[in-house]
């Protein structure tokens, strides 16, 4: 296996760090402006696998390193190679995409720069975006003489306009990515990480079961109809309340009612 497979362990693709409950992801390759490549796959699988695992985390910031967030897949490491090692090396892209997906926790990416291919596929796979300004999207795959982000775009913007964006491999500007969903909002490239910070804070004083099922309850929900979607909300429901943390939610609501009725006498004084 050569050294492109296995990064050495002081050349990490993916950075990770927990405190307070917030964990912290790095696409840590900025001299190749984060190209996916197969370790790059496979450490991202790890990191949220075992970020699924860790009860002391509420919510995963992801983000970059370097000028771009993602440049889309590393196209170098397939010279040389056959049809079955590209195969495999697909099967390992799904196969982080999907746990970043399937991670409990809400998962916040925060991009800037080029976000192409592959960067487009790792944005969709979190539960939201934030951009920078002067971000662009790139789904240029057909144009590589390959397919990919033929699922995901299509169920965030639409299929018209997916595929729109993938016969044509034009740049989507962060303005245009916020119209179709892409990401919710666009900041100041500074306020970006401040801005991660904030949302990530807020998420991660609500009760941590009543996020998870949350997030599972939109996700399964999304797949069926309204009917069935209420009864996932209820099975939801029903677990959540085995927990104290709605009673928790209740206490600080009702804290916060006395706090802003004190504010609302002194202002009137």
């Amino acid at each position: 296996m050569s050294g492109t497979d296995e990064p050495t362990p002081a050349d990490p693709r993916v950075r990770c760090a927990v405190a307070d409950g917030i964990a912290r992801v790095e696409l840590a390759r900025p001299r190749a402006r984060n190209a996916v490549d197969l370790p790059m796959c496979r450490q991202l699988r790890s990191v949220f696998e075992e970020l699924d695992a860790d009860d002391s985390v509420r919510v995963v910031l992801l983000s970059a390193q370097g000028p771009a967030f993602c440049a889309g897949a590393d196209l170098k490491e397939r010279a040389g190679r056959d049809a079955a090692w590209v195969r495999r090396r697909r099967i390992a892209s799904f196969a982080a995409y999907d746990a970043i997906e399937r991670c409990r926790r809400p998962v916040v990416a925060l991009v800037h720069g080029a976000v192409v291919g592959s960067g487009g596929e790792i944005t969709l796979a979190a539960d939201f975006a934030i951009a920078a300004e002067g971000t662009t999207f790139r789904f240029p795959e057909p144009h590589w003489g390959t397919v990919g982000a033929t699922q995901r775009l299509q169920r965030v913007i639409g299929r018209r306009r997916a595929k729109e964006l993938l016969f044509t491999g034009r740049p989507m500007p962060a303005t245009e990515a916020l119209d179709l969903g892409v990401v919710c909002q666009v900041v100041p490239e500074e306020r970006l990480a401040r801005t991660g910070a904030e949302i990530a804070g807020t998420v991660a004083k609500a009760p941590p079961l009543a996020i998870e099922l949350t997030k599972r309850a939109v996700d399964l929900g999304g797949e069926t109809d309204l009917d069935r979607g209420i009864r996932i909300e209820m099975a939801a429901i029903e677990q959540c309340l085995t927990d104290d943390g709605w009673r928790d939610g209740v206490d600080r609501f009702t804290r916060r009612g006395a706090d802003d009725a004190t504010t609302t006498d002194e202002e009137k004084r």
